[in-house]
């Protein structure tokens, strides 16, 4: 029976998932529309950093660079001081959660579903993370119609910054991982990249593809129930302990609000799916939709 409950566990935490999605898209659905930030009315809307100002050039885009990473060093330093903190507490009071947990985990595994986890928990490894933003890296660049160089250019700045910021945190609470993976460390590395990295590709797709709070609901929950499995896997298969998972969440949490904060700073708002639907590329027959004939096929009658 235990087993059985250790299994539903992880269905029922994905059901929740999208469970909530499901009823907040119903609500963004029904509510009206309000006034978005950085659109106020009679205020107007300008990016802190327009093309105005000479973005379109190099020096525009250098400056820009500069600034955004003038904000990812000094959130940088705010992370590693609330990680620091927290890596205390759970090194006293991680404990009495933990090894309960380990226990009960370890004796209730199931042969077949261990090895489906060691399969699904690569999602989080360096890696897989590292292939994804490179391919989104690419398709965000040639796809983005202003400020082309900045996904890269983000991606980049994020993959150095998590890595060594990581080994920073690490040294700063050293924490002996399980008994099966003494090297598991604080926070759990695999739970933190799949929030940080999944999270900023779907938040530059929704940015500038869509615009939607639906479409934003639903891709949240997307990159939640990927973390959700990768934080469940790794407590499954013994690599971290619990508060481990727990923190490595809220790493890439802070890590993920630190970028969309410099992302926004540079470009500002995400664009409203009018503009989105503005910039699609027409149709040849744009009135065929609503049974009306082409003017030149009217003309030829």
């Amino acid at each position: 029976m235990a087993k059985i409950l250790l299994f539903l566990i992880w269905l029922v935490g994905l059901a929740v998932i999208f469970g909530v999605a499901a009823i907040l898209a119903r609500r963004a659905r029904a509510a009206p529309a309000g006034p978005r930030l950085g659109r106020l009315p009679g205020l107007g809307y300008r990016p802190a950093l327009d093309d105005a100002d000479g973005s379109s050039t190099v020096r525009g885009a250098v400056r820009q660079a500069l600034i955004f990473l003038g904000v990812i060093v000094v959130g940088a330093v705010v992370v590693f001081g609330i990680m620091a903190l927290l890596g205390q507490l759970v090194l006293h009071g991680g404990p009495p959660i933990d090894k309960p947990i380990y226990h009960w985990v370890a004796v209730h595994r199931i042969h077949p579903w261990k090895g489906l986890m060691a399969s699904l928990t690569k999602t989080g490894n360096a890696w897989s993370t590292r292939m994804a933003v490179v391919a989104a890296a690419v398709c965000l660049a040639v796809t983005w119609r202003r400020y082309k160089w900045l996904p890269a250019f983000a991606f980049v700045a994020l993959s150095v910054l998590q890595r060594y910021l990581t080994h920073g945190i690490h040294v700063a609470a050293h924490r002996v991982g399980p008994p099966d993976f003494p090297h598991g460390v604080f926070p759990s590395g695999g739970s933190e990249r799949t929030v940080v990295f999944f999270g900023l590709i779907a938040y530059f797709l929704w940015r500038e593809f869509s615009g939607r709070r639906v479409t934003a609901i639903w891709a949240g929950a997307a990159v939640a129930a990927l973390a959700f499995n990768e934080g469940y896997s790794r407590v499954y298969l013994g690599m971290h302990w619990t508060t481990d998972v727990l923190s490595g969440w809220f790493y890439g949490i802070l890590l993920l609000a630190l970028f969309i904060l410099a992302t926004r700073l540079i470009m500002g708002p995400a664009r409203t799916p009018e503009e989105v639907a503005a910039d699609a590329p027409e149709t040849a027959y744009p009135a065929a939709s609503n049974g009306a004939q082409p003017d030149a096929a009217r003309v030829s009658q």
